[in-house]
């Protein structure tokens, strides 16, 4: 009998969570998220962002000294001055980190040579310092797709880990998607790929289930799907949508509604009562029919969300 197939869920939310405007986490708050998501069986986090490498890295070590049981990753720009030092710092203090390389050609270095010379440069330096290394490409779906590939490829060849696919700008749709995967796939870099969906037309989730149907192996997600612009896909809703399927995530989905509350009043952002497997209404019906086989009218069993329908006799 096959096994289920393993895909990773690798929480946001102390990251990407933070390019929420007006969102902000104390430490306290932080450590807060971080014993939530273990709670709810997530076991990767990112946390460190690029633009702030040696803050977050304070968190990292701050996380590490309390025992909280995270792998630990986060994000450096390959493309920066500080890329060398950032590598050397994050190497001792994080379990992996992410080497980014902007593929689109109006983000520097512009010329595609200069792109693959630059982040070959930096991996071959975080091989030096025996890090678990891996390298993400923003705006995948903005960009040549064999341009894509090759650079995807050559980094694997020099040593990264994993490949990160980024819609950044939350364009992209599922069939776009999944035919990228595929051919990223086809390539046969022998590397995991990950997927990391924006929310900017309502299909972050949708990309990312095509993702991993695709062949994907990793999603990047966030709780309550914050993040920058509309968010990113949201923890709750692809957790669901992969255990409906057959996959494994380790995810406890019978948790996500504590987790969900729990970041809700960290971010001060107000989840919708609309909100799939954690709104309010999720499981409300206006009509009693409903009940007499709840399974035409439900994606999935309320048990599993530890929750009870309910009927609106307003």
């Amino acid at each position: 009998m096959n096994q289920p197939r393993r895909i990773t869920l690798r929480d946001a939310t102390l990251r990407e969570g933070l390019d929420t405007p007006q969102v902000s986490f104390s430490p306290d708050e932080k450590l807060c998220i971080a014993r939530a998501l273990v709670e709810a069986g997530v076991a990767d986090a990112e946390i460190v962002a690029p633009s702030r490498v040696a803050k977050d890295l304070e968190f990292a070590r701050s996380l590490r000294a309390e025992g909280i049981a995270l792998a630990t990753s986060g994000l450096i720009y390959a493309n920066r001055d500080e890329c060398a030092g950032e590598i050397e710092e994050a190497s001792g203090v994080l379990d992996r980190f992410d080497l980014v390389m902007p593929v689109s050609p109006e983000r520097l270095p512009a010329d595609r040579e200069a792109k693959m010379r630059m982040l070959d440069d930096a991996l071959v330096h975080a091989a030096r310092h025996g890090a678990d290394v891996g390298a993400g490409f923003p705006h995948s779906l903005q960009c040549d797709p064999i341009f894509l590939c090759d650079i995807a490829q050559a980094a694997a060849r020099r040593g990264a880990r994993r490949i990160i696919v980024y819609d950044t700008n939350g364009s992209g749709d599922p069939f776009a998607v999944a035919e990228l995967i595929r051919a990223l796939i086809d390539r046969r870099m022998g590397v995991d790929l990950f997927f990391h969906a924006h929310n900017d037309l309502g299909l972050a989730a949708a990309n990312a289930l095509a993702a991993v149907t695709a062949g994907a192996v990793g999603l990047d997600v966030t709780v309550n799907g914050l993040g920058d612009r509309a968010g990113n896909a949201a923890l709750e809703p692809v957790a669901m949508a992969l255990h409906l399927r057959g996959f494994e995530t380790g995810i406890r989905l019978d948790r996500l509604g504590a987790l969900s509350r729990t970041v809700e009043e960290a971010s001060g952002v107000p989840v919708s009562k609309l909100a799939p497997v954690v709104g309010e209404y999720v499981l409300w019906h206006r009509s009693p029919s409903h009940l007499r086989i709840p399974g035409l009218f439900e994606a999935y069993d309320p048990a599993l969300v530890r929750l009870e329908r309910k009927i609106d006799e307003s």
